[in-house]
């Protein structure tokens, strides 16, 4: 293999007789880093090990999985990568034409007889090799959001798809969250396509910070990103949201003005249920930001912060003070000493008892005073009154 770091195009060569690989790997060493399987099953565990093989080409004639039983399964292969991997047959049967005819209905990319001459095999390695490279390139430019390089919608259901297919063969746990820019048509409306592109792209070097290796990432949306978590803790993804709402209200910056984005974010996971496929992890996921959204109302347009304003400079103590109109002072009411009135007391029939208004706290301490203090003549007084206005 090669060195860590080299660019050679990686081939897999595929061939039971050890003489035959040992050639191949002579012939083709010089330009492209080779490895070799010796049948169908060995070819299939490598492929599956080494993501990066682009080319491969096999015997047909082979104990165990042979040719033909590779390619179905490469062309069966849910990698889209892989399925789409130039595989180029090879054969030593005497009738060419009838050989190859069957291997190109099969969904072999190539034909080549095992009689080849070393200047046949490198022509054809990079010719497959140079067309591999640039559908590779293609199929990548048209699954990435050029805007915030993340993947666009269609690139993002594709991994979706590897990865609940994996989750679901392994019996591992996915989660898909969910991140959403809160009101984009008023935020439009608000600040201009320029100023929201730059919010966009923010929060998705925001996710990008977070995000593991074998996470995904993708803008589906004007304001709308989704994030599949192969195998991830709640823990982990309860402290990304956390992350990420604080960041976007505190820490956003566009044309040096700090900006107050609110997000919403929303969390569904295999482990409360199996998703049947990538739409429907998709509506259910869109169904938990919508609950998330009405549990949590949130500001309607993102806004500039205000930067703090100075404290006031106070005049120069030799400057004469402004002179001010005079106001024209309000009464002041006259303290009481005396006994309260009895308007100042609040009866509550329910209860039976006296009680002082809210706003004299101190009346029926008050009064209790002054009753001890006046005798008992304006006690009387005090109880006849009362008994009247109670009707008793």
């Amino acid at each position: 293999m090669n060195a860590e770091g080299s660019t050679s195009t990686r081939i897999l060569f595929v061939d039971d007789s050890r003489v035959v690989l040992k050639s191949a790997q002579k012939i083709l060493s010089a330009e492209f880093d080779v490895i070799t399987a010796v049948d169908g099953d060995d070819a299939w565990k490598k492929l599956g090990l080494d993501p990066d093989v682009q080319v491969v080409f096999t015997d047909i004639n082979m104990p165990g999985t042979d040719g033909f039983g590779l390619l179905s399964k490469v062309r069966s292969a849910e990698d889209p990568g892989m399925h789409g991997m130039p595989v180029i047959l090879v054969t030593g049967a005497d009738d060419d034409e009838s050989a190859r005819q069957l291997a190109l209905e099969r969904g072999a990319t190539d034909f080549l007889n095992k009689k080849f001459m070393s200047t046949e095999l490198l022509t054809r390695a990079r010719a497959h090799a140079k067309y591999q490279r640039i559908a590779v390139q293609l199929r990548a430019q048209s699954m990435v959001d050029p805007q915030t390089g993340l993947a666009n919608e269609q690139g993002f259901v594709v991994r979706l798809e590897q990865d609940i297919a994996y989750a679901r063969r392994h019996g591992d746990e996915l989660a898909l969250m969910r991140v959403e820019i809160d009101d984009m048509v008023a935020t439009l409306q608000g600040l201009g396509d320029a100023v929201v592109e730059q919010i966009v792209v923010q929060v998705a070097n925001l996710i990008r910070k977070r995000i593991r290796v074998e996470d995904t990432a993708g803008r589906i949306g004007q304001g709308s990103f989704a994030i599949s978590l192969p195998g991830g803790h709640l823990d982990g993804i309860e402290a990304m949201a956390a992350f990420l709402h604080d960041q976007a209200a505190h820490a956003l910056k566009v044309d040096g003005q700090v900006m107050l984005i609110s997000l919403t974010t929303a969390v569904i996971s295999t482990r409360q249920g199996v998703w049947k496929s990538t739409l429907d992890a998709l509506d259910r996921s869109e169904e938990e930001l919508a609950r998330m959204r009405r549990r949590v109302p949130k500001p309607a347009v993102p806004k500039v912060a205000k930067p703090p304003q100075p404290a006031a400079v106070p005049a120069p103590t030799d400057a004469p003070a402004p002179t001010k109109p005079a106001e024209p002072v309000a009464p002041q009411a006259t303290p009481t000493h005396g006994p309260p009135r009895l308007d100042e007391l609040q009866f509550k029939p329910k209860q039976r008892r006296w009680e002082p208004i809210r706003k004299k706290p101190n009346a029926w301490r008050r009064l209790w005073s002054s009753l001890r203090s006046h005798g008992a003549s304006l006690r009387a007084r005090l109880r006849r009154f009362l008994q009247k206005l109670v009707g008793k």
